[in-house]
């Protein structure tokens, strides 16, 4: 099966949201654990990669590009994430 690439996602925390939040985090694990939880929740045959580009199977590729990111976004327990990972 051949991957097209259908789009971006910024899924990264902003550096003023880990400013608001005011503790240390290991950002980097963060990014991960976030990365990780969005790929569990999209169709199959449709991946986001660390840089954010979306990549999805030919047969997938108008389903991948209709998704509602923001939404998907939204149900991620971020607030967990920085529990798990603060220093």
């Amino acid at each position: 099966m051949s991957r097209i690439e259908t789009g971006i996602v910024s899924y990264t925390l902003s550096g003023d949201y880990l400013a608001r939040v005011g503790a240390d985090f290991d950002t980097e694990a963060v990014d991960d654990a976030i990365l990780a939880e969005l790929n569990r929740m999209l169709p199959a045959g449709v991946v986001v990669e660390r840089s954010g580009r979306v990549f999805a199977e030919e047969e997938v590729a108008d389903v991948a590009r209709d998704l509602d990111w923001e939404a998907l976004l939204r149900r991620i327990d971020v607030d967990q994430i920085l529990a798990e990972h603060g220093r």
